[in-house]
């Protein structure tokens, strides 16, 4: 595996747009991201085309200019998308590897970019990182644990312990954020004991198994899975039980070592007791060790995770730890 240079004060930040284009994201959030990321002593630069208009997005060429262009510039150290969307698989196939392998760089993004964070992962053997979106720099409050994880996974230093937030929110906090409504954090829950280390692959769930079939898909023996889902990925408990039956159906998920379910949207069919009943109808993950309720995918604050990094679980009756190896 590749992992990029750690960072420093002053180093340049590209914001690119995979998925949807920036221009969805009001001014606002624009203006509060790019002040938060300077405070934290980052400069901000734009790819060309972050606001180029399209059906979903901006023109595929216009993606892959941007994306080749961020991990070619020298200056540049951290690459975010600008939000999520629908078709970062589009611009797959137009993707130069042996550029990116040779420029490793961070890719920090969640939702959409799974697709792309995983790609570029199998193919290249460099690790990429499920985490904040530009436009989520742009929360006023409740951001303080979004922001320290971010910063202790791109300075690297060592093993991280990952803690559960005090308190979390699903509300639409980018329409109005003189009204935030955040709900006490109960912490992490065990599904199934067990200890374990293993190799993290994941993201959001609907989009990794946009993989499935081709060459993008990362290799699942020794992989401890962290997955999650919108509201609309699991609107019904029968997506998320089909999502997760073709995921298990893919070669190597015999060798699968752990599952990390991130935190429901309150909107979703979805709890940790439905949880639950979906994962007791498969024989295949009856001796995984699974918890669920961890800090990243749709509801704030999220942790940034390494998409081919190593991590450890310790579930036990008395105990639950999960750590960050090799990030």
């Amino acid at each position: 595996m590749i992992f990029p240079a750690r960072v420093n004060a002053g180093d340049e930040i590209r914001v690119i747009a995979p998925a949807r284009q920036l221009s969805i994201v009001s001014q606002s959030v624009i203006d509060i991201a790019t002040a938060r990321l300077e405070k934290m002593g980052f400069m901000v630069s734009f790819g060309r085309h972050v606001t180029s208009q399209g059906l979903l997005s901006a023109p595929t060429k216009q993606r892959l200019f941007d994306l080749h262009e961020a991990f070619t510039d020298p200056n540049v150290r951290i690459i975010l998308s600008a939000i999520g969307g629908f078709n970062s698989n589009e611009i797959l196939e137009g993707i130069n590897f042996d550029l990116i392998r040779k420029n490793p760089k961070f890719l920090i993004g969640y939702s959409d970019v799974t697709a792309l964070q995983n790609a570029i992962y199998a193919r290249t053997g460099l690790v990429t990182y499920s985490g904040p979106h530009f436009s989520s720099f742009g929360e006023s409050e409740g951001f303080e644990y979004t922001e320290d994880y971010f910063m202790k996974i791109v300075k690297g230093e060592g093993p991280l312990e990952l803690f559960a937030s005090a308190q979390w929110s699903a509300d639409k906090w980018y329409k109005n954020q003189n009204e935030r409504k955040f709900i006490p954090n109960a912490g992490f829950k065990i599904l199934q004991p067990g200890s374990t280390q293993g190799t993290i692959i994941g993201g959001n769930l609907c989009t990794l198994n946009l993989l499935q079939g081709t060459k993008y898909m990362p290799d699942l023996r020794d992989a401890i899975l962290f997955l999650e889902d919108d509201e609309l990925g699991l609107a019904h408990i029968g997506l998320l039980a089909r999502n997760l039956a073709s995921l298990i159906q893919q070669p190597g998920f015999d060798k699968v070592k752990a599952m990390v379910f991130g935190r429901f949207h309150p909107d979703s069919d979805i709890d940790d007791e439905r949880l639950a009943e979906v994962l007791r109808s498969f024989p295949a993950l009856s001796k995984l060790p699974i918890i669920c309720g961890v800090d990243f995918g749709h509801t704030d604050p999220k942790i940034t995770f390494p998409v081919g990094g190593r991590a450890s679980i310790v579930a036990t009756s008395n105990e639950i730890k999960l750590t960050l190896l090799d990030y």
